[in-house]
């Protein structure tokens, strides 16, 4: 074909594309719908236009010749469309419900290919295995027409999560199947459900593992691209498509499944680690390459619905009729029997009666069942019949389910009012009204008064403000509890906490990695007030300045092995997330006080403001203790934190002196290089020296002092110095094996009487289990950061034999101190006087 000829008609079909949205919605039917539509009247007008104009005729001219194969379909606009939706998915939201998506997603696909299966072989002469294929086929699901309506009527957005979620990852399964049975069909592989099932979790978790790891890779690539949009954009492309090709031809598991999680994988660890403005580009640069993707796949199936159609004939219109059915019902089982079953174990959420019944009926088929009916009828190994009742029978079905349901859907999520604010939300919705029309009020008078606008005009402008506040009277915050108030403000906190992260992110305050943890910790902080309110909250409170993970295996290899550096980065990292946190958290409590006050009353706001206050008291606490053990570093982290913001000031400062052409671009490109030179120096810290050397803590510590130097020398390789982080139990596990000497800081030894007794530099504890005290193991917890001297029994023991003086030293010690415990015993065991 002419290549010329090509691109006039892919440009012609673009022209028509754009003018289809605003169509569709004076029409009010579903985009998807409005694309079959106009697809299937191109593809009978190309065959009978001889009557056009020279322009119209080259166009159908060269739609005519176009060559749309099946893998036309699943090669070129699948990975697209599968990229962008997940792209554009919260992950998070998706894990939330991941039961329910999953459950819908392959046990309904399995479901349905039994069910419409067994029961068109009941009625057909096709055979098992064609009426299994068809059922695979048909099983996958369309989400553009569905998610276009939710959009446009306001639908929820768990509802619009579940159904995207869904039509995800059913296409895996139903492509997995569609590839074992059409296999069986032609001969070339025998029918076994276990194998079915064996190579569909290969595939499946293949595919996912083959997403994640490529997904994680270009994440890595975006650092090595960061400043070049247009580079980092097209590398999102091609992942896309290398995952999908590469994943299905070359690592024989699912091609959808890979793409699908990789696109997760991009969308949730992308914008942290593209520059934060590219990130945005994407997104606008995605919705588009999925606008062009999703109109012309449904417009290239629909020109083949007519002739994919031509040979139906009245008994395979009523075998359509008892396949919508069927399938109908298959998946009224699914959504209303199996999902209340997966409640029964972890993984279950809860999804109510008007969601299930738009998750029901919302099921629309599409391109991809169109694209997997023409790859059958492609195939010359698969009996002829069998082709035509395939392609006949899943067109119908396509027609079927957008003409009938796509057009019902939207008076069915307003009936089920799914598209109506919750009371708690439209009483929010009219307060902030109240509050913005009496701001607006006031502005708008300065207007007229700098515009000298005349007083009739005035009046007319506040007759409109004066008429919308009259019927919002009755709709004020009062009528809602004050726990309900709390609630919806932590909320709106919670998700402008989350924006606030991002900016200091975009300021380029802090690197990706720690914009990352700040960013989850966030996202979490949010799932635990959405789930609990306020005593979600409270219970989120302690987990915000809880060590991380990597913070206790790094500590936890240093007690087992010695290593340093881990540990001291962890530690580094954990004092620069805690001054973002401080500085959020105070920024926080500010926009309480000044924005939420006048939403949500006096008494609320006060409740969130103290919430607050005790969250940013943990952060202040747990900074103070760092401040105090690393002063120098500290200083250095205020400095590196105060010069970032101040070059993200400056830059743009110079990018608004361009843009009011102040100054040049030359100008501008040469203002910006002195500006990253002249603050180099914030980004190359300082490492975080933990100081945790025997050789110079010993010298800390009273014990040791007048020992002759090879005395030193000798208990400085027998002592292993460990850090101790605030309330952490030191010789927990290892009573009677280990005796520490405490270098700097202070530990608490909680006694069994609960006394505590306060052990500071240059003490020591452990050394009675060593002396054969084995009675009683005191609980020993550090009050600070506190550096620690580890010796070991059989070290301690040596070194005693080996030292005389060392020895009486520390006898004398424990002399007194099991003199003590041996008091303690004695008043324990006298019995308290009886009362005469």
């Amino acid at each position: 074909m002419d290549v010329g000829l090509l691109v006039f008609g892919l440009a012609a079909l673009l022209t028509l594309v754009c003018f289809m949205p605003p169509l569709a919605g004076r029409l009010k039917l579903p985009y998807s719908v409005l694309l079959a539509i106009v697809g299937c009247l191109l593809g009978i007008v190309i065959h009978i236009h001889g009557w056009a104009p020279p322009v119209l005729a080259g166009m159908l001219d060269s739609l005519e010749k176009f060559e749309i194969s099946s893998e036309t379909f699943l090669t070129v606009f699948l990975p697209v469309l599968l990229f962008e939706t997940a792209l554009s998915m919260n992950v998070r939201r998706l894990m939330d419900d991941i039961g329910p998506i999953l459950m819908m997603a392959i046990v309904a696909v399995f479901l349905s290919t039994i069910v419409v299966g067994f029961t068109l072989n009941s009625l057909s002469s096709y055979g098992l295995v064609v009426c299994l294929l068809l059922g695979a086929i048909v099983a996958t699901t369309d989400p553009a027409a569905v998610v276009g309506i939710f959009r446009e009527v306001g639908a929820p957005k768990r509802l619009t999560t579940l159904v995207e979620g869904e039509s995800l990852f059913n296409d895996a399964a139903s492509i997995a199947l569609y590839a074992v049975l059409v296999g069986v069909l032609a001969g070339h592989s025998e029918m076994s459900a276990g194998r079915v099932l064996v190579d569909f979790v290969i595939s499946f978790l293949g595919g996912g593992l083959a997403g994640y790891a490529m997904g994680r890779v270009a994440c890595m690539l975006f650092a090595a691209l960061r400043g070049f949009p247009t580079a980092e954009i097209t590398l999102t492309l091609t992942l896309a498509y290398l995952t999908f090709f590469v994943s299905d031809h070359y690592l024989h598991v699912s091609g959808v499944v890979a793409t699908v999680i990789a696109g997760l994988v991009v969308g949730s660890t992308g914008r942290t680690r593209m520059a934060p403005t590219t990130f945005e580009h994407l997104t606008s640069a995605w919705e588009q390459f999925g606008f062009w993707a999703n109109s012309l796949i449904f417009l290239f199936a629909a020109m083949l619905i007519p002739r994919l159609m031509a040979d139906a004939t009245l008994g395979d219109v009523a075998l359509i009729l008892v396949l919508f059915v069927t399938a109908l019902g298959a998946r009224a089982v699914a959504v209303f029997g199996l999902l209340p079953l997966l409640r029964l174990t972890r993984f279950g959420t809860r999804v109510n009666r008007a969601y299930k019944t738009v998750m029901l009926w919302g099921g629309l088929r599409g391109a991809v069942s169109l694209a997997l009916a023409l790859a059958v009828t492609e195939r010359s190994d698969v009996p002829y019949d069998a082709r035509q009742f395939v392609a006949v029978a899943t067109t119908g079905f396509v027609l079927m389910t957008l003409f009938i349901n796509g057009i019902s859907l939207r008076p069915l999520i307003r009936m089920l009012r799914l598209n109506e604010l919750s009371r708690h939300e439209a009483t929010l919705r009219d307060q902030a009204l109240a509050v913005a029309l009496g701001d607006l009020q006031e502005k708008t008078d300065e207007v007229a008064t700098t515009e000298h606008i005349g007083p009739e005009v005035r009046e007319r402008i506040h007759a409109v403000f004066d008429q919308t506040l009259e019927h919002l009277k009755g709709a004020e915050v009062r009528h809602m509890t004050v726990a309900e108030r709390v609630d919806i403000g932590l909320a709106t906190i919670a998700r402008r906490e989350e924006e606030m992260f991002f900016d200091i992110l975009k300021a380029q305050i802090v690197d990706w990695r720690m914009a990352e943890s700040l960013l989850a910790r966030a996202e979490r902080l949010e799932d635990a007030v959405r789930a609990g309110g306020l005593s979600g909250f409270e219970n989120a409170i302690a987990a915000d300045v809880r060590y991380s993970r990597s913070f206790r295996a790094a500590l936890r290899l240093h007690y087992l092995f010695g290593f340093q550096r881990w540990l001291a980065n962890e530690l580094a990292q954990r004092f620069a997330a805690l001054m973002c946190k401080r500085s959020v958290a105070q920024r926080v409590i500010l926009f309480a006080g000044q924005q939420l006050k006048v939403m949500l009353g006096e008494e609320a706001t006060q409740r969130i403001v103290v919430a607050h206050q005790r969250r940013l008291d943990a952060i202040e606490n747990a900074l103070q203790a760092l401040n105090l053990q690393y002063p120098s570093y500290a200083l250095w982290l205020q400095e590196s934190y105060l010069g970032r913001v101040a070059r993200q000031l400056e830059r743009m400062r110079y990018r608004d002196m361009l843009d009011q052409f102040l100054i040049s671009g030359e100008v501008y490109a040469d203002l910006t290089r002195q500006l990253e030179q002249r603050w180099a120096h914030i980004d190359k810290h300082p490492p975080l020296d933990i100081e945790l050397s025997a050789a110079e803590l010993i010298k800390r510590v009273p014990l040791f002092e007048n020992l002759s130097a090879d005395s030193l020398r000798a208990i400085s390789r027998l002592l292993r110095p460990r850090l101790a982080l605030p309330d952490q139990h030191v010789l927990k596990d290892r009573a009677g094996e280990e005796m520490c000497f405490v270098a700097s800081g202070a530990v608490a030894v909680h006694l069994p009487d609960n006394t505590t007794i306060e052990l500071g530099s240059g003490e020591f504890f452990g050394e009675l289990a060593l002396l054969g005290e084995q009675a009683l193991v005191p609980d020993v917890t550090s009050l600070g950061y506190s550096k620690l001297l580890m010796m070991s029994a059989r070290d301690f023991r040596a070194l005693l034999a080996h030292d005389a003086d060392l020895r009486e030293r520390i006898e004398k010690v424990a002399r007194q101190r099991l003199r003590a415990i041996e008091v303690w015993k004695q008043f324990s065991a006298t019995p308290p006087p009886t009362a005469t």
